[in-house]
């Protein structure tokens, strides 16, 4: 029975993919501070060694070595050093390493759709500078015997979290507004793009990167959904959700920053809006067999009515 362990499995990602792994037949040992639970509950959650332990521990690695993996699913590896410090422990003793990078990598859109594999990408923040660090460290390390797989998901979405709005960030008095029918403004002319990607279906992207080791291996995938939103279909649709009238119009970016009115809101929509981007999932289907469960509509739909289950949003 092969060991599978996973650094970061109490979360978005985990609470979907360790409980297929179990399922699948598979040892699993899950690493985490033990400050997060998994969104839905899973029998298969009682078969998983839980093992208390900080990604930042001086001794991290040591640990993890402990554990005796076959394979690592790295979904809280957030620095280029950690990238480095991970290879270099597990060259020759590991037969799959799985790095959770980020959309966030790629930065500015040129030509769509994006590639996962560039080696020409643009991030806009340290954090998409250190996965795209990483990314091209573990290309290099591939070509070295390291056998690794690269994993970028998109705007991680669905149910138990706040997900990203029609303004591009995870303010949700917006679908307050557009639940009581009030007008909205959005920047510039709605057309940049978000991508909302439902957390079961980034779990079956490295799971089935895991079963498919030998197609998986060395490639670089994004884990996303086979479309993308404007920001005004996004509001539009939000509106046919509650049931109202859309009421949407539009203001330069200065003036839409001023009537938002709170640096902390434009600068998360200013990094989601800038990147605006639209994927291609056709290699992801061909090499590792993956089929999204989950339209984007059917993952803000899954979003919001979670959030008026869970009394964040009053309608």
């Amino acid at each position: 029975m092969q060991k599978v362990v996973v650094i970061g499995g109490s979360g978005h990602i985990g609470t979907f993919l360790i409980p297929a792994l179990v399922e699948a037949g598979f040892s699993v040992a899950n690493i985490s501070r033990g400050k997060s639970k998994p969104y839905n509950e899973n029998p298969a959650w009682q078969k998983v060694e839980q093992i208390t332990l900080d990604r930042n521990a001086p001794d991290f690695l040591e640990h993890l070595e402990s554990l005796k993996p076959d394979i690592i699913v790295d979904l809280i590896n957030f620095t280029l050093k950690d990238t480095k410090d991970l290879v270099a422990k597990f060259q020759d003793k590991i037969s799959h390493y799985l790095f959770c990078s980020s959309v966030w990598a790629q930065g500015r859109a040129e030509i769509l759709p994006l590639n996962p594999a560039s080696t020409t990408k643009t991030p806009l923040d340290e954090y998409g500078e250190q996965k795209f660090l990483s990314e091209m460290y573990l290309q290099e390390s591939f070509q070295n015997g390291f056998p690794m797989t690269i994993i970028a998901p998109g705007q991680i979405s669905g149910e138990g979290f706040k997900i990203i709005n029609p303004w591009g960030n995870t303010d949700t008095s917006v679908f307050e507004k557009i639940a009581k029918g009030e007008k909205i403004f959005l920047p510039n002319f709605g057309m940049e793009t978000l991508h909302h990607v439902h957390n079961e279906d980034v779990a079956q992207v490295f799971f089935k990167a895991i079963a498919h080791r030998e197609k998986a291996l060395g490639q670089s995938f994004y884990a996303v959904g086979e479309q993308s939103i404007t920001l005004y279909g996004y509001a539009k649709y939000m509106y046919e959700f509650f049931n109202q009238t859309p009421q949407i119009d539009f203001l330069s970016w200065k003036e839409w920053c001023d009537y938002i009115n709170n640096q902390e809101y434009t600068e998360h929509s200013y990094y989601h809006l800038v990147r605006s981007g639209a994927y291609n999932i056709q290699k992801e289907k061909e090499l590792l067999g993956y089929a999204p469960k989950y339209s984007i509509t059917q993952t803000i739909d899954a979003a919001v009515k979670s959030y008026i289950q869970r009394g964040i949003i009053k309608v």
